[in-house]
């Protein structure tokens, strides 16, 4: 989660910073690029769990 927040608020600051091609579109959706592997991977993480019981015990 940690690695993620910092990637998001990269692109962010970089698309504040750079004054070429780079503005808020491709910075937005760069995040929403982020945010579905983000997901993906939790969603594979998650269903890969052997033993569902153990995590809650």
């Amino acid at each position: 989660m940690i690695v993620y927040v910092l990637a998001v608020v990269g692109v962010l600051i970089a698309s504040a910073l750079v004054d070429n091609n780079f503005g808020a579109d491709p910075a937005w959706r760069y995040v929403t690029y982020l945010t579905i592997g983000y997901m993906i991977s939790r969603g594979l993480a998650k269903s890969g769990s052997r033993n569902p019981k153990a995590e809650g015990e």
